[in-house]
């Protein structure tokens, strides 16, 4: 008897704890999925066959098979009617690229694909009906490797449904960056960006100009020296590894800005012509390339054709973003080409550049990408595919001007932004607000069809913050891969929302339920070795009476113990475990996490004081409690305002006790942008609770994306019983 999604329970495990899973919880959402009875149980028997074609897929899935089972399972080219065997077939008659049926019965399982991509796909559908070891790369003993009976129907909703990997401001390996697209391809995303080149790294092996990467894919000297670049060879293995997960790698070179990593090796292509260095730190460079000298169209052409002779896509990405003009407006040659072509503003000067570069890529059938930049510079001589970057609206502009788009909004897809603004929250992108899964998931994707301009969706992850303020730096002694946790940590489990707003329909999208399907994924997070974000605990209810206030919990993660505490203290896996809704008097005081293991659980519930009655002193900036507050010596507490310093202006700092019987001693404050002090303030104040403090500053040198702080120099009179808060106000 069939049914829809009807209860089975699978035993599986997370973190050494049981896990009974009460329906099936496949992301991205298929189109259809009906339940039979029945289950097809794996053994040591089992045969993988496929037709031919599918060889490379075959062996996929006999490679993660084997890991986590312990067997061997034969391969067999052709069709096998027998019992106990997972066939690979192509439905010749297929017409949704991608698309795949997927037939699980007691007796063998039967995936067809439209194309290899789909019975990829297929076997992703086929994994996620597994228990979650099945992801494990060891062997799992005492397992019963079953899967339900099931028939899926399935095909995505766009043809693109991508991710950014920046590794230009921080450099990845190759390892890391097999691990990432194998990650994408689990939840059937097709698209990468290889942000390949920066101001602060160029990271492709180019044989024509070597000092690209001898000189441009390092920054700093000796000890310091950080950097790195991918061989022609290592890109061939990359794209290898890549095309059997069926994910496109489309190469980046970036251009007109973000080549300081290009001038530094060849000072010839800025319009100046000055030796540059590769920074240590992140900023965008004014030293575009020239467009007044042929010689830079030259380097252009030398470049676009190793990199296409590489990459198969038939994409190429140019970049095209965060130009400044100034040099080209004051550089002759540049102004030559401004007057011979009739061009008013220099801005004009890069459509351009990017009609003679879209030219040489049309010799080569390709097509142009580049950010939303591109389209809003001069008009075009042909279809280029925009990165709509700031506004998903700003679509309306491709499709006016007959371009392509693709939606990665940083509003919604700019995952190097934190989830949320809990306090504890690692170093992040701070220009915009957080984006948490749900906001993600919300990103407003229209179903594709042949005559729509938007072909998808796409996440970005940028590393700059590892060259951004105090760096996030690898500490070399302890053998860790603090970048690579960074990086998962920031993708995940949002690219799961973006997988699935890129291949399920907008009718079929809902987010409760897909997060109700999400609590079940850290499980296979977790055999992957994935080092995602810790969810903190659901509230389901938040019952507020005279004098006190209930909470009811529910897990966030499947089977992960929920751990409190009453008192505003930060809760530990020692904490007492939540196992019935908890009264008390201030939800201020309330934090609650989710312990998955011992070295691996959520940041606390958290909830911040209400400071609207102070809200003319501008925005809510930070806070200060006991803990931090020094009583023998004067200490300096650095205040993030990155944000709230929004632009050049006179701003206010303004200091404010809300509890505590101490005052607050200000020995003075420093603006700082980056490591540089803009402005030092010697006047020494006392905060208490019927004088407030406020200083005075002046910001001239504002660069949007730049870390901003406050130092303040203080220390508790007589105690540190003090809490407090700072607001920052622009006046003018």
């Amino acid at each position: 008897m069939k049914r829809i999604l009807t209860t089975l329970f699978l035993s599986c495990c997370l973190g050494g704890y049981a896990v009974q899973e009460a329906d099936i919880h496949i992301i991205p959402k298929p189109i259809q999925l009906t339940q039979e009875t029945g289950a097809f149980r794996l053994t040591p028997q089992t045969v993988i066959s496929y037709t031919k074609g599918l060889q490379p897929q075959a062996s996929y899935l006999q490679e993660v098979l084997s890991a986590s089972t312990g067997w061997d399972l034969t391969l067999q080219e052709g069709t096998k009617n027998n019992d106990n065997v997972i066939q690979l077939s192509l439905n010749p008659e297929g017409n949704t690229p991608e698309s795949y049926e997927l037939s699980v019965r007691n007796a063998g399982v039967h995936i067809e694909g439209a194309d290899a991509g789909g019975v990829f796909y297929g076997i992703q559908t086929l994994l996620q009906l597994f228990p979650a070891e099945v992801y494990s790369p060891v062997r799992q003993k005492d397992i019963e490797w079953e899967a339900p009976a099931v028939e899926v129907k399935d095909a995505p909703s766009h043809p693109w449904r991508g991710m950014m990997l920046d590794v230009a401001r921080y450099f990845f390996d190759k390892d890391f960056v097999k691990k990432y697209i194998d990650m994408m391809a689990m939840y059937k995303m097709n698209k990468l960006q290889f942000h390949l080149i920066d101001d602060s790294g160029w990271r492709l092996e180019i044989k024509k100009y070597p000092k690209l990467t001898e000189i441009g894919a390092w920054a700093g000297k000796d000890q310091n020296r950080l950097g790195g670049y991918y061989t022609q060879e290592d890109i061939r293995e990359i794209i290898e590894y890549a095309q059997v997960r069926n994910v496109e790698i489309i190469p980046e070179i970036e251009f007109p800005a973000h080549m300081l990593s290009a001038v530094s090796a060849y000072p010839w292509l800025s319009c100046h012509g000055e030796p540059r260095e590769v920074p240590m730190q992140h900023f965008i460079s004014r030293d575009l390339i020239c467009v007044g000298k042929e010689s830079s169209y030259q380097f252009l052409q030398d470049v676009l054709n190793e990199t296409v002779s590489l990459f198969p896509s038939r994409y190429i990405n140019i970049g095209g973003d965060e130009a400044v003009y100034d040099n080209w407006e004051k550089c002759p040659l540049c102004q030559k080409v401004m007057k011979e072509n009739g061009l008013k503003k220099a801005s004009e000067l890069q459509g351009y550049l990017t009609n003679r570069v879209l030219q040489m890529m049309k010799e080569k059938n390709r097509t142009i990408i580049g950010w939303e930049e591109i389209i809003q510079r001069g008009k075009l001589d042909g279809q280029v595919v925009a990165l709509i970057w700031h506004n998903e609206k700003d679509t309306i502009q491709a499709v006016e001007k007959n371009h392509l788009a693709i939606l990665t909004p940083a509003t919604h897809a700019y995952l190097d932004f934190p989830e949320s603004k809990t306090p504890g929250e690692v170093k992040a992108a701070t220009w915009m607000p957080p984006i948490s899964i749900e906001k993600a998931y919300s990103l407003a994707a229209k179903d594709y069809s042949p005559s729509s301009h938007v072909l998808g969706v796409q996440g970005c992850l940028w590393s700059d913050q590892f060259i951004h303020g105090t760096i996030l730096q690898e500490i070399v002694p302890l053998n860790e891969n603090r970048s690579e946790n960074y990086a998962e940590y920031f993708t995940f489990p949002r690219l799961l929302a973006l997988a699935e707003v890129g291949w399920t329909k907008e009718a079929n999208r809902s987010y409760t339920d897909f997060a109700h399907r999400l609590v079940y994924h850290y499980a296979r997070l977790d055999e992957k070795g994935c080092n995602y974000r810790v969810p903190e605990p659901t509230i389901e209810k938040m019952d507020e009476n005279a004098g006190s206030v209930t909470f009811t919990l529910a897990e966030s993660v499947a089977g992960a113990p929920i751990r409190y505490t009453t008192d505003g203290s930060y809760p530990t896996i020692h904490s007492p475990r939540y196992t019935s809704p908890v009264k008390v008097d201030t939800k201020n005081n309330f934090r609650a996490i989710t312990v998955v293991s011992n070295r691996h659980y959520s940041l606390p519930i958290y909830f911040a004081y209400d400071y609207a009655e102070y809200k003319q002193f501008g925005e809510f900036t930070s806070e200060w409690k006991p803990s931090i507050i020094p009583t023998e010596d004067i200490t300096p507490w650095a205040i993030d305002a990155t944000g709230k310093i929004s632009g050049n202006g006179t701003y206010e700092v303004t200091f404010i006790q809300t509890d505590g019987k101490n005052a607050l001693k200000i020995n003075g404050i420093q603006v700082m942008k980056r490591d540089e002090v803009l402005e030092e303030i010697k006047e020494v104040q006392t905060v208490n609770k019927q004088h407030q403090v406020t200083y005075r500053f002046h910001i001239d040198s504002f660069e949007a994306g730049t870390p901003f702080a406050i130092i303040a120099q203080i220390q508790g009179e007589g105690g540190n019983s003090t809490n407090g808060a700072v607001f920052i106000k622009k006046v003018d």
